[in-house]
């Protein structure tokens, strides 16, 4: 099947980026792989923005043709585009959300490799270097100087949702907007597409002119996650990881629509870090919500983490059924003691430095065979450990079910196999069962297959 492309040349809007020889010499030099790739992977992903599409593999083979260059001007570069996706283009021209994403992929690749992974100065090996990495990636792209105040709401939910879920998301937003909040997602489809609409039009009716949508992605995620035109900060980080720190770095509450394994997996990462002990008197909103089709889908999270991480856990959130209203003036409640909180302490609005991550959430996970077959999933060790653990599961079927090399790796080596104690597995089979049954997995559910076996 022929997908229709376009070729064009482009630049920024507001002024020419500026970049080194070396920088341009490494994004032109296509026949290396490494930066190259993740530049392409990712500027493809962007342009595929509204395709029903969550496969990474499948994306980058429909494309196959497509090629980015960097051209270096006189006073800057320009990008010119080979064979790229027909639907990034209005009547010949590139959407204008289209064209600033692609130019924001740009800073965050050449700006996390230049500044953050080649830098000797900044040690990814302990957790204060980690920290430091996700505070600089969003300082460069500016999304510090936009949040003046505790107002950024994190929205985490499914891309392959119903669409009467995707509606509930919208009525959330909505509300959340009314009240001048901001919205930060996974900056993709489905639920985290649907609360940025509706805060769009809470927004407009208050006359708020500066509302911050805020997109947060890495590059293995982002072609199953494509950043929707509504986002007007992109921000890319190196690694999930890092990915799921500047989530809770800065924003000020979260908020968690129905989902599947990825979302789950983001459950399980800010639960063991509000499990630690060292963060039992810092205040964090936690919203489970949904319309009265997801009841069944919390009341299944809510007894997956009752029987693995304990009753402490499920008192760290609020699952809130088909009102938004409530979503909102609850989440309105809880920043109002975050502020509180960080004048107190004298801690920043716009970064949470007084939060303990441990490094155990900050370690990149590899999702290969081995690393999944060994992890520890028992329940002799503390509650916040077992989160981090548990998140791994998750972070990997997220890799076996969309991320290109997932994909392959499942195809070349065969099923993960998930092992643990009884205790522990039972949880993990009976939720992982029903997302499948539910159809949570992916958006082509009728012809999922598990990647995984429990043992």
């Amino acid at each position: 099947m022929r997908y229709e492309v376009v070729d064009t040349i482009i630049e920024p809007y507001d002024r020419l980026e500026v970049l080194s020889k070396l920088e341009v010499g490494q994004l032109l030099n296509s026949s290396s792989g490494g930066l190259y790739q993740t530049f392409r992977g990712c500027a493809l992903a962007v342009l595929n923005c509204d395709g029903e599409l969550d496969d990474g593999r499948v994306l980058l083979e429909r494309y196959k043709s497509f090629e980015i260059f960097v051209r270096q001007v006189e006073r800057g570069i320009k990008l010119e585009l080979v064979n790229a996706p027909a639907s990034a283009f209005v009547d010949g021209v590139m959407i204008r959300g289209i064209h600033e994403h692609l130019f924001s992929v740009l800073r965050d690749i050449v700006f996390a490799h230049d500044e953050i992974q080649s830098n000797p100065n900044i040690d990814l090996r302990k957790s204060n270097g980690i920290t430091n990495a996700v505070f600089y990636i969003l300082r460069n792209a500016k999304v510090l100087d936009l949040i003046r105040e505790p107002k950024l709401v994190v929205c985490w939910g499914g891309h392959a949702i119903s669409r009467n879920e995707y509606d509930y998301s919208k009525q959330v937003g909505y509300e959340l907007g009314l009240r001048k909040m901001d919205v930060c997602t996974g900056c993709g489809p489905g639920a985290m597409k649907g609360p940025m609409k509706g805060a769009t039009i809470g927004h407009a009716k208050q006359r708020v002119r500066d509302g911050l949508y805020l997109g947060v992605t890495e590059p293995g995620i982002i072609a199953a996650e494509s950043p929707n035109p509504i986002v007007n900060n992109l921000t890319i980080f190196p690694d999930i990881e890092k990915r799921l720190e500047a989530f809770v770095r800065a924003g000020h509450g979260v908020v968690v629509f129905a989902g599947g394994v990825g979302t789950a997996e983001e459950i399980l990462y800010l639960l063991g870090i509000l499990l630690h002990p060292k963060n039992k008197e810092v205040p964090f909103p936690l919203l489970l919500t949904g319309p009265e089709s997801a009841r069944e889908y919390f009341a299944n999270i809510d007894a997956f983490i009752g029987e693995t991480l304990g009753i402490e856990a499920q008192q760290k959130y609020q699952i809130v059924i088909n009102d938004p209203v409530e979503v909102a003036q609850k989440m309105g409640v809880g920043i109002q003691q975050v502020r509180r909180y960080r004048k107190e302490v004298g801690d920043a609005y716009y970064f949470n430095w007084s939060l303990t991550i441990d490094h155990v959430f900050q370690q990149p996970f590899a999702p290969t065979h081995a690393n999944v077959r060994s992890l520890a999933l028992h329940k002799n060790q503390q509650p916040y450990q077992l989160a981090a653990n548990l998140r791994r599961v998750f972070s990997a079927l997220v890799a076996g079910n969309v991320k290109d090399e997932g994909i392959r790796a499942i195809e070349a080596f065969g099923d993960f196999e998930i092992h643990g104690d009884e205790s522990i597995m039972g949880p993990v089979d009976r939720l992982l069962t029903q997302f499948v049954a539910q159809g949570r997995m992916k958006m082509t559910d009728e012809d999922y297959r598990p990647c995984y076996r429990i043992i």
